[in-house]
C-alpha cells in the first residue's frame, strides 16, 4: 500500500511539472492542461512499456513507428557508451570525419537498393526531407536547370514538420497551423499516375525538380499502393527528367517485411530518405542517400562550399548506435520476422473484420497496418470520430495504438516492434477486438 501511495504522489508531482513546463509535440495543448499525460513511461523491455504506476502496456506503434528492435537493448546502450568514451562527437564540417560515420555511410550504400551510394546525415526524418529538397534543387541548378524547383507530393502523404517538410506533406491540417508555407510544392491524388502526368503537363516538366512519396503512407492512414503504381511513377519521372525521392523514414529497415519498402515494387529511387528505424529510436539520426550518378555530378559541377549541414550531421555516437542496430536486425533476422508476423497481423485483422460490424477496410504490409472504422448502416464515417475512443479503450486494456482522423479517415494504425512474436501478436489482436466491440456496443 505504501509503495502505491509513493507512486501516486510521484505521478501527481510529475504531472504538475509536465503541465507547467513541457510543451508536447503533436499534442492537444488544452488536453494536456486538463487531464495531464495519460502515461509517464519509466521502462521498456521488448514490445512492452511500463509507466510510473507500474502498469505494463504492449507498444503497438513502436512508439512513433521507430523502435524496430524493441526496448531495453543493452547492446545499443553499450555501443553508445563505448563510442562516447572514445569520441562522443566531432563535427563533420570542412571535410573532418569520424570512423562510425564513414562505416555507416558505407553500410547504407551496401544495403540500399541499386546504385544508391552516397549519404548525407541528418538528425531525423524532417531534416532528411528538407535536405533532399535543397539538394535536388541544387543539383538541377548545377546541371543548368535552375528553374527546376517544384516538388510534387501526394495527398495524404506525410513528410515531417520542418517548413519544407510541412509544405510537402499532403495532409491539410498540417498546413492550416502555419500562415506561410514554402513555395513550389504541389500535391496530386494519392494513387493516380494520371494526376501526376496532368500536373507535369500543367506546370511544365522543366519546372519540376522531383516527385516525392512514401512507398507506404504512414501517418496518412497506412495506404498501400496498388500493383504497378510505383513502376509507372518511375517511368514518368524518367520520361520527364524528374528525380524520384522515396521517403522511407517510416518504412525503412524491415518495417514492411523487406529491408526497404521500395523493394516490394522493384523500383530504385534517385534519392532515399531514412531515419527512425536506422537507430530504432535509441538516438537521433537520419540520412539522405543518393545515387552514384547524382553524387558524381554534384562533385564535378560544384564549386566552393556546399552550404548545407547540421551540427550533428555524422554524429559519431549516433552512427555507432546505428551500426549496432543494423547488426541486430541482420543477426536476428528481423526483416523476415516482420514479414511472418505481418501475415499473422493481417490474418487477425481479417477475422476481426468478420466479427465487428464497425470495421470496414483493413490492410497491412509486414508490421505496418490499419483498421478503418465505418458506420455499417450508412457505410460512411460516423458523425464523430470513433478511432480515438478505440485507442482509449485499447490503452485501458494495455495496448498503445495511434489514430488517424483527418482527410475523411477514421482509422486505427499499428506498427509494433519487429521483435514481436506470435503470442504477442495474439495479445494485440485480442485487446483490439475487445476494444472495438466495447465501442460498438456503446454506440
Amino acid at each position: 500500500m505504501r509503495q502505491n501511495q509513493v507512486q501516486s504522489t510521484l505521478k501527481d508531482t510529475l504531472v504538475d511539472l509536465d503541465k507547467k513546463h513541457f510543451i508536447h509535440p503533436t499534442s492537444s495543448l488544452k488536453q494536456q492542461q486538463e487531464s495531464g499525460a495519460p502515461f509517464i513511461f519509466t521502462e521498456g523491455k521488448g514490445v512492452y512499456l511500463t509507466d510510473i504506476t507500474g502498469k505494463k502496456v504492449l507498444e503497438g506503434m513502436s512508439s512513433l513507428w521507430n523502435v524496430n528492435v524493441g526496448y531495453g537493448r543493452k547492446e545499443l546502450a553499450e555501443a553508445a557508451r563505448e563510442q562516447m568514451e572514445k569520441l562522443a562527437f566531432s563535427n563533420s564540417f570542412s571535410s573532418f570525419s569520424n570512423e562510425p560515420a564513414i562505416r555507416l555511410a558505407a553500410k547504407l550504400a551496401e544495403i540500399t537498393p541499386g546504385d544508391l551510394n552516397a549519404v548525407f546525415f541528418t538528425s531525423g526524418g524532417s531534416e532528411s526531407n528538407d535536405t533532399a529538397y535543397k539538394l535536388v534543387r541544387y543539383y538541377w541548378k548545377l546541371k543548368g536547370f535552375p528553374q527546376k524547383t517544384k516538388i510534387i507530393s501526394r495527398k495524404k502523404g506525410y513528410h515531417g514538420v520542418n517548413i519544407g517538410a510541412t509544405s510537402a506533406t499532403g495532409i491539410s491540417p498540417f498546413h492550416e497551423m502555419t500562415s506561410s508555407l514554402a513555395p513550389d510544392f504541389l500535391h496530386v491524388d494519392t494513387f493516380s499516375t494520371d494526376a501526376i502526368r496532368e500536373c507535369i503537363a500543367k506546370e511544365g516538366a522543366d519546372t519540376i525538380a522531383a516527385f516525392i512519396s512514401e512507398p507506404v503512407q504512414g501517418a496518412g492512414g497506412v495506404n498501400i499502393a496498388p500493383d504497378g503504381y510505383f513502376q509507372e511513377v518511375r517511368k514518368i519521372c524518367d520520361e520527364h527528367n524528374i528525380l524520384f525521392i522515396a521517403d522511407e523514414v517510416i518504412t525503412g529497415f524491415g518495417r514492411t517485411g523487406k529491408l526497404f519498402a521500395c523493394e516490394h515494387y522493384n523500383v530504385v529511387p534517385d534519392v532515399m530518405l531514412l531515419a527512425k528505424g536506422i537507430t530504432s529510436g535509441y538516438i537521433q539520426l537520419g540520412a539522405v542517400v543518393m545515387t552514384e550518378r547524382i553524387h558524381k555530378d554534384l562533385v564535378s559541377l560544384s564549386d566552393g562550399v556546399l552550404l548545407h549541414g547540421y551540427t550533428y550531421s555524422g554524429h559519431a555516437t549516433a552512427c555507432a548506435v546505428a551500426l549496432k542496430n543494423l547488426e541486430i536486425i541482420e543477426k536476428e533476422n528481423l526483416v523476415e520476422n516482420s514479414r511472418l508476423m505481418g501475415e499473422e497481423l493481417l490474418k487477425g485483422f481479417k477475422k476481426i473484420q468478420e466479427e465487428v460490424d464497425i470495421v470496414s477496410e483493413i490492410r497491412a504490409l509486414g508490421l505496418i497496418g490499419a483498421v478503418e472504422i465505418m458506420d455499417p448502416v450508412t457505410n460512411k464515417r460516423f458523425p464523430t470520430l470513433i478511432s480515438p475512443k478505440v485507442s482509449a479503450e485499447c490503452a485501458k486494456r494495455g495496448l498503445i495504438v495511434r489514430t488517424v482522423g483527418f482527410e475523411g479517415m477514421d482509422t486505427v494504425v499499428f506498427s509494433p516492434p519487429l521483435v514481436i512474436n506470435k503470442q504477442e501478436i495474439d495479445e494485440l489482436l485480442s485487446i483490439l477486438r475487445e476494444s472495438l466491440l466495447a465501442i460498438q456496443n456503446s454506440l
